[in-house]
């Protein structure tokens, strides 16, 4: 991906190193209720972050400043800058084209923890998108589990992970989150999962269009960077991902999509890069 020396964003808040409030999250109290109930929400298993709260330092062992940042990790910093500041031009450009206005949504980094307005999030989770506070959460060390666990490497991979989370921002903007979320309440748990994917799928779709459109406005695109993406998207794919936990599948706890579907997806958008062809509810399956 072609990215050095381009614009970078200014809606970046960098809380990397810096203590996460003065209130931990007793293991064993309401602290594991709570993380488990927001683990089960982003579709991960809440015992490996359980596992790591028990390990991880306290609030008070943290050490504020920028100290200790390797300059590989400024560097990931940097391209997570850029890519946010592109899709800040991609789809400010197509919310004005429809006649609408785009509010660019704030990257936080941070280190280990965060504070969110969706509530107190480990990194284990991986990146999240809040729509309460309009932020995209993401520690960067994720970015080495995409390559190591998840076996997607490559910086286009990483711009997927940014893109897709930014695609849930497009659609909360649109109402389509509100109106996932009302029709998840009245739902089994099987239902409102089946919902979940079909949200996840629309927001790789999303990911998809502005990788499309970037590379228009800018040829951000290499030789292989659309094969990195869909090595991403199906290195989360929640078949794979079950599978290495558990040895088999359960379709019907997908909360974010299969391997199949996810690259299926990310495809449409690439390809067409128009966002009507990004309505996963629409489909039959």
């Amino acid at each position: 991906m072609r990215w050095e020396g381009d614009r970078q964003s200014e809606n970046v808040e960098d809380r990397r190193g810096m203590r996460v409030g003065g209130r931990g999250l007793a293991l064993g109290g309401i602290g594991t209720i709570v993380v488990t109930l927001i683990a089960l929400y982003f579709g991960v298993d809440p015992s490996a972050i359980l596992d790591q709260m028990a390990t991880a330092p306290t609030s008070a062992e943290r050490q504020a400043g920028p100290s200790g940042r390797s300059p590989e990790e400024n560097k990931l910093a940097e391209f997570s800058s850029v890519v946010l500041a592109d899709t800040e031009d991609v789809w400010g450009q197509v919310f004005k084209q429809n006649g609408a206005t785009y509010s660019n949504p704030k990257l936080v980094l941070y280190t280990g923890a965060a504070e969110s307005a969706c509530g107190y999030a480990q990194s284990a989770m991986g990146p999240f998108y809040c729509p309460n506070d309009q932020k995209l959460y993401l520690d960067l060390s994720f970015f080495s589990d995409l390559h190591t666990r998840y076996g997607a490497a490559g910086d286009f991979a990483q711009a997927y992970v940014i893109a897709h989370e930014v695609g849930h921002h497009v659609q909360n903007l649109l109402g389509i989150l509100e109106k996932a979320h009302a029709a998840q309440e009245g739902a089994s748990k099987e239902g409102a999962n089946a919902i979940q994917v079909r949200v996840e799928l629309q927001a790789d779709c999303l990911a998809g269009v502005w990788a499309n459109k970037a590379d228009q406005m800018k040829h951000v695109l290499e030789s292989g960077d659309i094969e990195e993406a869909l090595a991403a998207a199906a290195g989360v794919g929640d078949d794979r991902l079950q599978r290495q936990a558990r040895g088999y599948v359960v379709p019907e706890s997908f909360t974010h999509g299969s391997s199949d579907q996810r690259m299926r997806w990310f495809s449409i958008g690439a390809k067409s890069g128009d966002m009507g062809r990004c309505n996963t509810f629409a489909t039959a399956r």
